[in-house]
């Protein structure tokens, strides 16, 4: 294996040597040319630009037609672009290590630690989206972004307007309480379990996009939220 990357290594070295070597030469003979010979070369490179340019672009926007399922709008027609895909494995990473997609029995876990992990994924959602560039929309299919946006405004933000003032307000007037003890615990577990249910659709939805092959695979075993 080291021979090879030695071999490797000697083999872009030569590369370099000539392609540098051509270059020059080109420089060299673009500086001895007047009239007609001039200006041939120079719409040569920069034609060559263009097609660089252009080809570049074409990566960028190159579609992948995806349909996913999602609640609220049963069958959704993605046309993904590179950049799509980015953003959707962005938005595949942050929801699946969370508690968003983890189930909460009884007695199990604690509602005010799902309740911030949800907070914050909210909060890192709204900031990953906010810093990606816009999806170009080529049609009627939505793009990566507003499925993102959906899962906010549709799931995260009614659920958390409800139950994050309640808890907080029953905390306070009871800083000595256990959690369990709160009257309205089991009607947001409850709660919870709906949103968690739903989301799992969405997170599976952002590893598709993503490419993630069978994503449903990743989120079958316990996953620690680290929020």
């Amino acid at each position: 294996m080291r021979e090879g990357w030695v071999v490797n290594r000697w083999a872009r070295g030569a590369t370099g040597l000539l392609v540098g070597a051509a270059a020059g030469w080109l420089v060299h003979q673009a500086t001895r040319m007047q009239g007609p010979e001039l200006f041939v070369l120079v719409g040569a490179v920069v034609g060559l630009l263009v097609a660089l340019a252009v080809h570049t672009y074409a990566r960028s926007v190159r579609l992948t037609e995806i349909t996913v399922t999602v609640p609220q709008f049963s069958e959704l027609r993605f046309a993904v672009t590179r950049d799509g895909r980015q953003v959707a494995w962005k938005l595949f990473v942050e929801t699946a290590t969370r508690v968003s997609t983890q189930a909460l029995g009884p007695g199990d876990g604690r509602m005010r630690e799902a309740l911030t992990s949800l907070y914050g994924l909210f909060a890192v959602t709204r900031d990953l989206l906010k810093e990606a560039h816009p999806g170009v929309q080529t049609g009627p299919e939505p793009t990566v972004e507003q499925l993102g946006i959906a899962m906010l405004n549709l799931e995260l933000r009614p659920f958390l307007s409800r139950w994050h003032p309640a808890l907080h307000a029953w905390e306070s007037a009871h800083p000595e309480a256990d959690e369990s003890q709160w009257p309205e615990n089991a009607a947001c577990r409850a709660a919870l379990a709906g949103v968690q249910q739903r989301l799992a659709a969405y997170v599976q939805s952002f590893g598709r996009l993503a490419g993630v092959a069978r994503p449903e695979v990743l989120l079958g075993g316990p996953i620690r939220d680290e929020a």
